[in-house]
């Protein structure tokens, strides 16, 4: 059960230095030139193009400024406690508009590409090296086949792990600085992903676009968080990279 409540203290100070090439005014190449393809097995895949976003740094300034951030309750070790990372949660049903004019241009791009109707938005803000989010993969499988699910990164580089479900050799990517990163076919039944724990990280926020967000009765809502980590064991890096 998670008990989501609205940030009213100081957020945890962070040391904080943009990308050399990642301030300025936002933009995106709607066409997505430059996207590759990996096979992770025969039903299973992820799209990546680095620096999709350009000006991703102003991006992060103003998603941390504007957003209202939520920090979850979560069970842990038969106990509840503080998630992680910071979340921030939109769909159509919120009655609020997209904060960002450059959040709706991305929504449009990745629609177009993927024939897509992309319809939320939810931002996990992982302010340092201690927030993280442990192996999972996405609710919405139960309601949607095959989902695919865009992720871009705003800020420092973070490790983020892809392995089998229940475990085996990891694959590594640096997500940062406006890289877009996406997940399909069945990649979200048989493959999880994290956000490790590290020693030192700077600030990133990801900004995560997904489709059939609005579950069937009985089984989850746009209100409720849309991925299952599970928040009783850390991710470890058990492959290469």
């Amino acid at each position: 059960m998670y008990d989501a409540s609205v940030i009213d203290r100081p957020l945890r100070a962070t040391v904080w230095q943009g990308g050399l090439f990642a301030g300025g005014e936002p933009s995106i190449d709607s066409a997505l030139d430059g996207l590759r393809r990996v096979n992770l097995d025969d039903e299973c895949w992820y799209d990546y193009l680095p620096g999709w976003l350009s000006g991703a740094d102003t991006v992060f300034d103003e998603l941390v400024d504007r957003l209202v951030w939520r920090q979850r309750r979560v069970p842990m070790y038969e106990r509840i406690v503080d998630e992680p990372r910071l979340t921030w949660w939109w769909t159509p049903s919120t009655r609020r508009p997209i904060p960002l004019t450059m959040m709706d241009e991305m929504f449009i791009a990745l629609n177009g590409h993927y024939r897509l109707t992309f319809d939320s938005i939810g931002c996990n803000y992982y302010r340092d090296g201690r927030d993280s989010v442990a192996w999972h993969g996405d609710r919405h499988r139960h309601w949607v086949t095959d989902p695919v699910i865009a992720i871009v990164s705003a800020g420092e580089p973070r490790p983020f792990l892809l392995r089998p479900r229940g475990g085996g050799r990891a694959q590594r990517l640096e997500l940062g600085h406006g890289d877009l990163f996406v997940m399909g076919g069945a990649s979200q039944d048989r493959w999880e992903h994290a956000v490790p724990k590290v020693a030192h990280a700077g600030p990133r926020i990801s900004i995560t676009y997904r489709h059939g967000a609005s579950a069937p009765v009985g089984r989850g809502s746009a209100r409720e968080p849309i991925d299952d980590g599970v928040w009783g064991r850390s991710p470890r890096h058990n492959g290469h990279g």
